[in-house]
């Protein structure tokens, strides 16, 4: 593991998130960006600006890497609790519905290859 970034309670759905996640995982982080800068998905800009951080840290952790050689290695997302985002819909007989609000924490980790 070279470097680390987590988003945490992104707004976007944990389904929408794990698209573009599995479309970068294993590629180049180079390759990556240019791939999620020309994707119309709602999560690529999310996912992409993760990678950026992910590469960033990677340079102050070591300023003496390559970032050329740097690959998305692991790539997960999870459901984030949702207690700030509670909605509700009124339902026939006085009744009401929760209002499901899609909230992700996204993990990418960054490795270099040899």
């Amino acid at each position: 593991m070279v470097s680390k970034a987590i988003a945490r309670f992104a707004r976007i759905s944990p389904r929408k998130a794990r698209v573009m996640v599995n479309l970068v995982r294993g590629r180049d982080a180079g390759q990556a960006l240019q791939l999620l800068e020309f994707t119309r998905k709602s999560a690529a800009p999310i996912v992409k600006k993760l990678i950026e951080s992910a590469v960033a840290n990677a340079r102050i952790k070591s300023p003496g890497i390559n970032v050329e050689a740097l690959f998305v290695e692991t790539a997960f997302v999870d459901k984030a609790p949702n207690s700030h985002m509670r909605r509700w819909r009124p339902r026939a007989m006085g009744r009401a519905t929760r209002i499901q609000k899609g909230l992700s924490h996204i993990t990418v980790i960054l490795g270099e290859r040899s």
